[in-house]
């Protein structure tokens, strides 16, 4: 049985993807395999495979299934909204010692392909006047600020990818994620060090009261809103596929506008008497999101999204309900 094996399987992404893999692939060609960092038995109850491991550590992958090994979808990686204090150091030891020690995992396995998520923000400079990122885009991106580091520490690990793929076969797909949505009990984030609601939450409290919300900025300002499933279904089809490699944008396609987005929001969280009233505030400022060119996914994997706006925050408010992965989000 053709093994897949899941890192980064306890994040806020990984935890949807995997679960989504578990239901995607046939469990008589396919088993998926979860690990993470962190010790826990959140999946070991359900029935789940999962070894911790730390990539930084070359001896935790003797842990790991050695033979069968088909795929690895390679989710982990130290990102700049989780760091509360900056510390450079650990996107080097995370996101490139460990891409070196899973590449070094692929290679004595023999596994078939790796599958990685790098950051829109290699190419966040060009995300001017409402340009659409295409996904061969050269890298722009800003050299001076936190996220700097770790951008340089993605573009490195793509790079030890590309060798592996030249010097070993090694098939490589590569996935720039902009924000994926999807519902997490924990709700902040720490930009520049700060923790901070994320606004999409405070946004949902204020429509569960009926408070009203601050559009700010150009309410027709855009960006491309991916739910996790269609993240998901974009990485399962490239385990799918019938290629060496492939370089994807994940996105829909499909603008969101700003007051599409909050109009949303209200319609699915507001009390139907008593529902939220939108103030305009032009003069704030706003942005932060990115058009995604996703017609090579479409035509290469097969790719077509299945959440628009509505869909996407219709299931934020399932997921809220049901708290699925409340053990593993806990702070």
């Amino acid at each position: 049985m053709k093994k897949i094996v899941i890192f980064g399987a306890t994040g806020n992404v990984g935890s949807y993807v995997l679960k989504y893999a578990r239901e995607y692939f046939n469990t008589e060609e396919y088993e998926v395999i979860a690990s993470g960092r962190r010790k826990t038995d959140f999946f070991e109850k359900r029935g789940i495979p999962y070894y911790s491991v730390d990539l930084t550590k070359a001896e935790d992958f003797d842990v790991l299934p050695q033979e069968d090994v088909y795929a690895v979808i390679y989710l982990a990686a130290e990102i700049p909204s989780y760091m509360d204090d900056y510390q450079p150091d650990k996107y080097i030891k995370s996101n490139i010692i460990g891409a070196y020690n899973v590449l070094e995992y692929c290679r004595k396995t023999k596994a078939d392909r790796i599958l990685f998520s790098t950051t829109v923000f290699d190419i966040s400079l060009s995300a001017t006047n409402g340009a659409v990122l295409k996904p061969d885009m050269p890298h722009n991106f800003s050299y001076k600020g936190d996220h700097a580091v770790y951008v340089i520490s993605k573009n490195t690990a793509i790079e030890l990818i590309e060798h592996y793929h030249q010097e070993y076969g090694l098939k490589k797909f590569i996935f720039r994620f902009p924000t994926i949505y999807n519902y997490s009990p924990y709700h902040y984030y720490y930009p520049n060090g700060v923790k901070t609601l994320r606004p999409v939450y405070r946004m949902i409290e204020q429509a569960k009261k009926g408070e009203p919300i601050e559009l700010w900025g150009n309410p027709e300002y855009s960006k491309d809103m991916v739910h996790v499933y269609d993240c998901a279904q974009m990485i399962c089809k490239a385990v799918e596929v019938d290629r060496e490699e492939g370089f994807y944008n994940v996105g829909t396609g499909k603008p969101v506008t700003l007051k599409e987005q909050i109009e949303t929001i209200i319609k699915v969280f507001s009390p139907k008497d008593h529902p939220s009233e939108i103030i305009y505030c032009p003069e704030k400022p706003a942005g932060g999101g990115f058009l995604m060119d996703v017609q090579n996914a479409k035509e290469e994997l097969g790719y077509e999204p299945q959440y628009d706006c509505l869909k996407l925050f219709e299931d934020y408010k399932k997921e809220m309900e049901i708290n699925r992965f409340e053990e593993l989000r806990r702070k």
